[in-house]
Order: structure tokens, then sequence, then C-alpha cells
């Protein structure tokens, strides 16, 4: 059981870990260093890929981990937890952002080049900010969604 404890626990710190590095490391810094706001934007867009898979694997990892710690430890598997629900929402949001807004946000940078020479009142551009508008509600959200299965995977780890 253990070591069901730890892939559970390694997986959300994992996760969380990410987001909190992303959000507060790797952003502002690509655009404080980088010398062109595009470049920065290339590996922000890279490495918020990257962080999506690891919140991918790490979801699947913590759910199949839960559910078999439930099951061996009550008898039931409690697939309605809160904890599962919790990490069902935040695989998700972490998917709708992966294969839906970043794929857009990543062809109308292709399609455009700079983002920033395109004039602001142009619909692709207008598409683009709103794109990344809600890429980063959606990563805030799951940011706030792990905060919360933290808490109660501790709770239940008593």
């Amino acid at each position: 059981m253990a070591i069901l404890r730890y892939l559970m626990l390694l997986s959300l710190v994992c996760w969380l870990g990410g987001l909190i590095f992303f959000s507060f490391v790797v952003a502002p810094t690509a655009f404080a260093v980088l010398p062109t706001r595009h470049m920065a934007g290339a590996v922000v867009a890279r490495s918020l890929g990257a962080l999506h898979w690891i919140g991918i694997i790490s979801g699947i990892v913590f759910l199949i981990t839960s559910l078999i710690y439930a099951r061996m430890n009550t008898g039931n598997a409690h697939p309605l937890a809160a904890r599962h629900i919790l990490i069902f929402f935040m695989l998700v949001l972490t998917c709708v952002s992966q294969f839906g807004i970043s794929s857009k946000m990543h062809a109308i940078r292709t399609a455009v080049g700079e983002i920033d020479n395109v004039p602001v009142d142009n619909p692709q551009r207008i598409e683009f900010s709103a794109l990344h508008v809600w890429s980063t509600r959606l990563e805030g959200s799951v940011f706030l969604l792990a905060l919360i299965v933290a808490y109660l995977t501790s709770q239940q780890m008593k």
C-alpha cells in the first residue's frame, strides 16, 4: 500500500509542481529574457505542451493508483469520491487546452507569423487573444483543483 500512496503523491506533486514552475518561472522568464515576444511565445507554447503531457500522465497515474488504494483500503474503489471527480475534471480541462485551444493558437501563429505584427483589429489576432485568455483561465482552474485534490488526498491518508 505504501507504493500506491507514493505513486498518488508523486503524480500529484509532479502535476502541481509543474503548474507552479510554469506559471511563476517559465512564462515570466521567457518574456523577460528573450529578445522578442515571438520567441518567448514559442518557448512558452512548447513548455505548455510538455506540461499538458505531464498532467495527462500524472492524472491517469493518480486515478489508477487512488482507485486501487481505496479498493484495498476500504473494499470499494470509490470512483465518485471528490478527489477522483476533480482529477477527472483536471484531465478534461488539460485535454481541452492541449488539443483544442493550444492547437488553434498554433495554427493562428503559423498562419500569421509574428502575432505582434498583426493589427489588433484583425480577426485572427482577436481570436488568438481570446484563446489566450481561455488558456490562462483553464490553467488557473486546473491549478486550483490540484490544490483541492492535494488537500483531500492529505486528509484521506491520515
